[in-house]
């Protein structure tokens, strides 16, 4: 092997791989770059020599480096079918292409690895088991705080039965949310400024711009031009003033 190539890394596995197309899309065919051009670039930053290496997959080259390979090549197109390509052990120098040099790697395709795909799904159940765990001990209020930002004003009229049902099955569809909003204190806030807006004890002004008390209309404060009014409200209770407006309403509800 010439010095010049790049070593596999040391964990290298001589097996079977299988490539699939990323995104949405399977096309019954799709052709992936195969070989450098002028007009279809395929390179290899070489970090080691700091050189753009021209790569191109011949099927009786052992390395898929133009500079490596010696004599005449056989050309060949990467084709991918039903979004999905199997290259037998074999094939080391194209499974080296696809796994290691070529720039569409982990964009266009990626390389199917069930340890990885195990571990991923290990954390996903682990996050939920927590999630899961953590609904079913928050209190009502949280929970109506949380459901809120999934189900928007329907969940005032949820009975308290339905709140913690709703806050369970929100848990499971998607943990990594409930999680970000179980901590986040401005979630709480916001809910509780929606609850006075329509408990009548504070407005909102048709342009979402002010909030003022509901009954004398004196003016509590502005909201930030692009910022959504509830969130600027949480903010708001922050400070001294909203404080004590907080502890006011806090009474009447």
């Amino acid at each position: 092997m010439s010095t010049k190539e790049k070593s596999p890394k040391k964990d290298w596995e001589i097996k079977d791989r299988t490539y699939y197309l990323t995104g949405d899309k399977e096309p019954l065919t799709y052709t992936l770059k195969s070989r450098h051009t002028e007009k279809y670039p395929l390179l290899y930053f070489d970090e080691k020599t700091n050189e753009q290496r021209a790569l191109r997959y011949a099927t009786n080259q052992n390395s898929p480096f133009v500079d490596e390979q010696k004599g005449e090549v056989t050309l060949q197109h990467i084709i991918f079918k039903d979004g999905t390509l199997i290259v037998p052990k074999q094939k080391q120098a194209l499974q080296k292409l696809l796994s290691l040099y070529h720039p569409d790697c982990n964009g266009r395709y990626a390389e199917h690895k069930p340890q990885a795909v195990a571990q991923d799904q290990l954390v996903d159940l682990e996050l939920e088991i927590i999630a899961l765990t953590a609904a079913r001990d928050m209190d009502v209020e949280q929970a109506e705080a949380i459901l809120r930002v999934d189900q928007g004003s329907a969940v005032s009229s949820l009975s308290s039965k339905e709140l913690k049902r709703d806050i369970l099955l929100f848990a499971k569809r998607n943990p990594r949310l409930f999680i970000e909003l179980a901590k986040d204190e401005n979630v709480m806030l916001r809910n509780f400024g929606i609850k006075a807006n329509e408990a009548g004890i504070i407005q909102l002004s048709q342009d979402q711009r002010t909030f003022t008390f509901g009954k004398n209309k004196r003016k509590l404060m502005s909201v930030p031009f692009d910022e959504n009014p509830y969130t600027a409200l949480a903010a708001w209770f922050k400070t001294d003033e909203g404080v004590e407006v907080y502890k006011t309403i806090d009474k009447k509800l």
